[in-house]
């Protein structure tokens, strides 16, 4: 089942584990390590992000290491992008408008 990565990174432990998995390529007892919460709860964040493609893991004989799909988060990137523009643009108008008005 495909999950929306927009309601997975609503998460704040999910997110803290993208911030861990930036950094590099980490276990999944390595990231239970950061929280404090059961490895379970853990397990259930990671699985989240790997159905929504967030993740990538790669196998080291027994061990499976997670580390972040920079594909996806780039498509991330690309939709706020265009919210991005949008703001910088009204705070631009806005600071110019702001300067008008302290000229007068």
């Amino acid at each position: 089942m495909r999950r929306d990565p927009f309601q997975a990174i609503a998460d704040p432990t999910r997110r803290a584990i993208l911030v861990l998995l930036a950094v590099q390529a980490l276990t999944p007892n390595a990231i239970a390590e950061h929280f404090d919460t059961t490895r379970q709860a853990v397990s259930n964040h990671i699985k989240i992000l790997n159905e929504c493609e967030l993740l990538k893991q790669e196998k080291n004989g027994r061990e499976i290491h997670y580390h972040i799909n920079h594909d996806k988060m780039k498509e991330i990137d690309h939709w706020l992008e265009q919210f991005r523009k949008i703001w910088e643009n009204r705070f631009s108008q806005l600071d110019n408008l702001l300067l008008t008005m302290k000229n007068k």
